[in-house]
């Protein structure tokens, strides 16, 4: 309910400031410009309240005030005049409004108690401060009484009464023995809310003599003690449970009033055995979150900054084995009066209007009166400028006269706001504040700033010139900010010079000069290198720096964004970093600094350090973790920590690095807290406010970290405000009527306590509003309705918890979300540039219109139809975004000859606003594009005919058609160029008078008005005269046709073993293609294999193939884009199980080989028993009679191969398998030669691919008649070369 209704109120000054004229002015906050001007006073400092003052010491009431000229101050008492001249005892500081009443040379502070309120006045008005109420302090003696000591049976309840005395303000109560120890309590025994000491039921160890209540003064430093209490417990029967019932509070209900912002606590205590065991429930609701606690057992429920919401009924429920016993306290939340909007000081100019708003709130609703110069508004002197219509002052047309100050009073029966604000007229000529000739020294391409603090009433204007006599300064290369200062945003070295900035308002005018120096960056043109260095080396970092020649710079290197070590071996030189004897240590990051007054520029080199040639060393180690972690010196907000170092292993330890763990907020999680040299095992620790602490320790060697140490024993810091605010703090609508507040909420260690809130402060931004705030809880965004479309918020998000506020954050720029532009562009023209070029221009629309943050303009344009077809078609519209606040924009890519429209729209961050009215605009006529194809069919011994489509975009009205063409002969050389001009309406030619057998070049194109467009080129040839084709075979069907001249691949053909498959091909089109072989497994989706074949021959080896499977094959040329011949599927051989057996275990094989050394036996004994007889053995004749036929040489007259037969394996050539047309064997050097797979191989190749055994026959005597192809041996080649 508090928010809608703050939320509201802020709605209604809105309304009512739209309705006035306000431009309350600014004071700058310049010391001299205030000594200057006239000020009504404004309390500064003044006594709370209600004062509760020291008997024995001063009385000191503050009153302190400013104004111009310097107040006075007087005093009422008890609503009367204090004349504190009549008093010796009473003075007053000088120069000040603090009284001093002297109570230790005899005074008595009772005589003094009373209300007083300060008056601070001036000739502009009087500042009244709140009724400060004196009370001395009391701690009066407990009265003397005879105590009876109190006998207890064993497991009855017990209450010893307290009862101190009445003392101001109300002492603090405790309970101690006779050593002024505290008394252990617990769930069985506990301190009430009222001092009282409660026992839910009695153990024997409850018997002693000395229980001594205890009350504390603290504004005397006095502590007041009871007559001790004796308590004896004995046990003369057998000891009973007990149901529970309540000790306090009595009755089933009761009743509890507690204020707005308040801690409200609630207390339930119960007797039982066994002990009870409270809950506290809320009748109808939760309990709130994070501002709820148990205190004393969860006896009492303390409730914190209650507000309107916590009222309601409240049950506490003490429960044991035995039963339950419950109690219900009614709390009715009131509020004393408290602000939603405070006035604020007016400082206007003769003439201009302002409003004084004072809102408040409260339960029960307060009563709002307003005070003239602390008099009752209604009897205070007239002023035609003010009215005042309820909570609200307003002023028309005020002058110097009406400068006054005003109270305001909210007031209701629990308190009463009072608030000072003042209204002050002011006619002052304008007056520049920035020192005169001040200079400023920017670098190069960064912005500049140039002040010129200004002061006037009425506010002044402000105009800059550059130069003395120079011109206004205007453009969008120059920013003028509300307070004065102009911007370069990129400033020049031509921005250098004198810049004058002028102030006028009606009553007169000033100008200042300020100078503006724009000098060249700092570069570092030789920055430092990696480096890897021997330990013991010696290594050197360059960084060479150019500067302005006006700046001085200073180097700086740092190590691991550290500084050096103070160590000679680091020597720093004009442009260099040399380490001498690099050790281990130096390994790390070096970075080379350069600094002026104006920039900074900085490089970064990695240095490496590597060991030297290993040498018999040591055995080293990581340190073993330290124990033995102590802490002492526990303060707030600080902590000694003390360890034992572990072994260090052979290797010193450089460093401990202590590490923290927050038990109360992520429990298991360790922090890097610091770290400390090697060295060293205490560190102090600083903390944070409400964090349970404990700390580990981890040392560090060379080698590296050891384990942690156990962690410490925990340490819980006491709580405190917040001290720091939420991060990232937005204000952005998301829908027009809203400002979506978000931020980044506190981490759990940064709440510094419990009930971590954030107060979240808007106000609309350049009018005199006033802040409106709510509370929420530990969330990161707040939703602000009712706002309105697009305007500027100054928003803030301040942190708070239990114990108070983080300071004051910084204000941030928000707008309330945006809604569609209202209107369109207006003034759309176009200008055509060219054929698919055109411009549109536009005016922008108003900024205030756009309802959002301007992303730029879109211009929609479609065509309408093309003006040569005259056609309509489907209209796709085109979009074209241009950013920023563009007036312009270019339409490219348009269509010639061709009628569009357009319009224009404005783009915010919610949507696009209303088109501009269509704009309709014509291109001009282009070239064509080229003929859609372009046919030669009919050829004859001297004619062609040739037949064309029209261009598929003829850009205008065709004039005609241009044929070019020339002759090509056999070495590709180009004959001379023949040129015909065809009617635009012709579709066809027949050529005539041409050479017969000769290959012709076309070159054709479509005309325009504008020109010619791209061209489209054939070739054909003319058949060959009938007697020349004698001898020659007749071409086959369909020859006769001129067939076109692009690259092909045919005939793809394949025989195919076990594990390879030969490949060979025919090939047209132009010399010196080089091919590749694709192949893959058939009817597989696995990528196709690529082989390159060498040279440019037509055939090629596939080899590492699987017997028994199915691939597909083809051929392309590469260089040729998607130019490849059509597939082939081929099939290779089984893998023959005869080839897997070892002969030499074969049965017939044995007996063979014996045969066979058998007969070779009995040929040695004939040849000893021929040759004993004389004779010769005649091998000659035996050799010439049994002739090896695998050795015989080729047939000589016609060079074939003897006819082949595999006993193995007829099968048949595969189908597509051929012979070259002439039927001869080309040799040809390649490396993929056939002699490798001689065995075991189902038939045998030429080199060409051709196929042996199947064919064979005599080789033609002489080639056909005709051919002059070397390429081409048989007539069918022939013909098909001039394809």
């Amino acid at each position: 309910m508090m928010k809608k209704r703050s939320i509201s109120a802020s709605k209604a000054s809105l309304v009512l400031f739209l309705c006035q004229v306000i431009s309350a002015l600014d004071v700058p906050l310049d010391s001299k410009l205030l000594e200057e001007l006239s000020q009504p006073p404004t309390i500064t400092q003044q006594s709370p309240k209600d004062y509760i003052v020291d008997p024995r010491e001063n009385i000191v009431i503050q009153c302190e005030a400013k104004g111009k000229p310097p107040p006075s101050f007087s005093w009422t008492r008890n609503g009367t005049h204090f004349d504190i001249d009549k008093d010796a005892q009473v003075t007053m500081k000088p120069n000040s409004g603090t009284l001093v009443i002297n109570i230790m040379n005899g005074g008595k502070a009772e005589v003094y108690e009373g209300v007083y309120q300060c008056t601070a006045r001036n000739e502009r008005g009087a500042a009244i401060s709140n009724n400060i109420v004196i009370r001395s302090s009391r701690s009066p003696l407990w009265t003397k009484e005879k105590l009876e000591p109190n006998h207890v049976q064993e497991g009855d309840s017990l209450v010893l009464h307290c009862r101190p005395p009445v003392g101001l303000p109300p002492p603090i109560i405790f309970w101690m023995d006779n050593a002024f120890q505290r008394l252990p309590q617990s769930e069985r025994v506990s301190q009430g809310l009222n001092g009282d000491l409660y026992f839910s039921n009695v153990q024997p160890e409850d018997t002693r003599e000395d229980y001594i209540c205890y009350a504390r003064f603290n504004h005397t430093q006095t502590i007041q003690q009871k007559q001790p209490i004796s308590v004896k417990v004995f046990s003369t029967k057998p000891v009973t449970e007990k149901q529970p019932i309540l000790l306090t509070p009595t009755g089933s209900t009761s009743t509890k009033v507690e204020l707005r912002g308040n801690v409200l606590l609630l207390e339930c205590i119960a007797a039982g055995l066994p002990t009870p065991v409270i809950r506290w429930i809320k009748e109808g609701g939760e309990l709130p979150a994070n501002r709820t606690f148990f205190e004393n057992f969860k006896k009492t429920l303390k409730i914190i900054d209650v507000s309107e919401a916590d009222s309601g009924n409240y049950k506490c429920v003490a429960r044991n084995i035995l039963g339950s016993v419950h109690h219900v306290i009614s709390v009715t939340v009131k509020a004393a009066p408290y602000w939603i909007t405070a006035p604020r000081n007016l400082v206007l100019s003769p003439g201009e209007d302002g409003t004084l708003i004072c809102r408040a709130n409260g339960n029960p609703k307060p009563n709002i009166s307003w005070l003239a110069n602390g008099v009752p508004i209604a009897i205070a002197p007239e002023d035609p400028s003010r009215k005042v219509d309820g909570d609200t002052i307003i002023f028309s047309h005020v002058q110097e006269r009406s400068s006054a100050v005003y109270q305001c009073n909210a007031s209701n029966e629990y308190g009463y706001l009072l608030a000072n604000a003042f209204v002050n007229v002011l006619a002052e000529p304008p007056r520049i504040l920035t020192p005169a000739n001040k200079l400023y020294q920017v670098i190069a391409d960064s912005p500049a700033l140039l002040d010129c603090a200004y002061f006037g009433s009425p506010k002044p204007e402000v105009e800059w010139f550059k130069g003395v006599k120079g011109s206004i300064l205007r453009g969008n290369e120059y920013i003028f900010h509300d307070n004065g200062t102009l911007e370069i945003p990129v400033a020049q070295k031509d921005s250098t010079g004198t810049y004058t900035c002028v102030a006028r308002n009606e009553l007169g005018k000033i100008q200042n000069e300020v100078q503006l120096e724009v000098k060249d960056p700092t570069m570092i043109i030789k920055q430092p290198e990696y480096k890897v260095i021997q330990r013991y080396g010696q290594v050197s970092f360059e960084c060479i720096i150019k500067h302005d020649s006006t700046l001085l710079p200073t180097v700086m290197w740092l190590k691991d964004n550290d500084e050096l070590p103070d160590d000679e071996r680091f020597l720093v030189g004009k442009d260099n970093l040399t380490i001498m004897n690099v050790t281990d240590k130096d390994d790390g990051t070096y970075t080379c600094i350069v600094n002026t007054t104006l920039d900074s520029v900085s490089a970064s080199a990695v240095l490496t350090v590597v060991a030297a040639p290993p040498t018999p060393a040591i055995i080293y180690a990581r340190p073993n973790p330290p124990f033995d972690l102590e802490l002492t010196g526990q303060l707030e907000r600080s902590v000694e920590l003390s360890w034992i170092p572990g072994d260090e292993n052979n290797s010193p330890i450089t460093n401990f690095v202590i590490e923290y763990e927050d038990g109360l907020h992520e429990p298991g999680v360790w922090h890097y807290q610091t770290e400390v040299p090697g060295t060293q095992t205490t560190v102090q620790l600083k903390l944070s406010p409400y964090v349970n602490y404990s700390f580990r320790v981890i040392a560090v060697n060379e080698i590296g970290r050891s384990q942690p140490s156990e962690p410490s024993e925990q340490y819980l810091t006491k709580s405190a405000n917040p001290d720091e605010n939420p991060s990232n703090v937005q204000g952005i609508g998301s829908e027009p009527d809203n400002l979506v507040i978000t931020w980044e909420s506190l981490k759990g260690f940064q709440s510094n306590g419990p009930g971590l809130q954030y107060k979240v402060s808007w106000r609309q931004k350049d009018v005199d509003d006033e802040w409106t705030s709510v509370i929420v809880a530990n969330v990161s965004k707040y939703i602000v309705s009712g706002t309105p479309t697009f305007v500027p918020y100054e928003i803030k998000v301040q942190a708070l918890n239990d114990l108070g506020y983080a300071p004051e954050p910084s204000e941030v720029i928000g707008h309330s979300g945006e809604d569609l532009p209202m209107v369109a562009p207006g003034n759309v023209q176009v200008h055509v540039i060219n054929s698919t070029l055109a411009k549109v221009h536009w005016d922008p629309v108003p900024l205030k219109t756009v309802r959002g943050h301007l992303q730029g303009y879109k211009v929609y344009y479609w065509k309408v139809q093309n003006l040569s077809r005259r056609s309509r078609r489907h209209v796709e519209k085109k979009i074209l975004t241009f950013r920023g606040n563009k007036t312009f924009g270019m339409l490219p890519g348009l269509e010639p000859y061709s009628s569009y429209k357009l319009n224009v729209r404005v783009v915010n961050g919610k949507g696009e606003g209303p088109a501009s009215p269509d704009k309709v605009f014509k291109t001009p006529e282009g070239v064509p594009s080229s003929p859609s194809f372009l046919k030669i069919t009919n050829p004859t011994l001297d004619s062609l005919t040739l037949e064309w489509g029209s261009p598929t975009h003829p850009n205008g009205v065709l004039t005609s058609y241009i044929l070019k063409f020339q002759p090509i002969n056999n070495t590709h050389e180009l004959g001379p160029l023949v040129e015909i001009r065809i009617p635009a309406n012709e579709s066809s030619l027949i050529l005539k008078n041409l050479n017969y057998s000769t290959r012709y070049k076309f070159y054709f194109n479509a005309q325009t008005s504008v020109g010619s467009g791209s061209q489209i080129t054939e070739e054909a040839v003319t058949i060959m005269d009938e007697g020349k084709m004698a001898g020659i075979l007749r071409p086959a069907v369909g020859a006769g046709k001129v067939q076109p001249l692009y690259p092909r691949i045919r005939n793809v053909t394949t025989a195919a073993a076990e594990t390879y498959a030969n490949i060979s091909w025919e090939y047209e089109g132009p010399d010196h293609a080089n091919f590749y072989v694709e192949y893959g497994v058939a009817g597989s989706k696995e990528d196709w294999k690529k082989e390159i074949v060498n040279g440019s021959r037509s055939f090629f080896v596939l080899k590492g193939l699987t017997p028994g499977t199915a691939y597909k094959v083809r051929v392309g040329a590469e260089g040729l884009s998607g130019f490849r011949s059509s597939e082939d599927v081929f099939e290779t051989g089984p893998a023959m199980a005869s080839r897997q057996v070892d002969i030499a275990t074969q049965g017939w094989f044995i007996g063979l080989m014996c045969a066979v050394a058998l007969l070779i036996l009995i040929l040695l004994i004939v040849c000893f028993i021929r040759r004993n007889k004389g004779g010769k053995y005649p091998v000659k004749e035996k050799e010439d009679a049994h002739a090896d036929p695998e050795i015989q040489p080729m047939k000589e007259d016609d060079g074939t191969f003897g006819e082949y037969s595999d006993a193995e394996d007829h099968k048949p050539l595969k189908k597509g398998s051929r012979t070259p047309s002439d039927r001869t064997v080309k040799k040809e050097d390649s490396d993929d030669s056939l002699v490798d797979y001689g065995e075991g191989v189902n038939g045998q190749f030429n080199e060409d691919g051709s196929f042996i055994g199947q064919y064979s026959g005599k080789k033609e005597k002489e080639p056909a008649e005709g051919n002059e192809s070397s390429e081409a041996p048989s007539p069918v080649n022939a013909m098909n070369s001039f394809v």
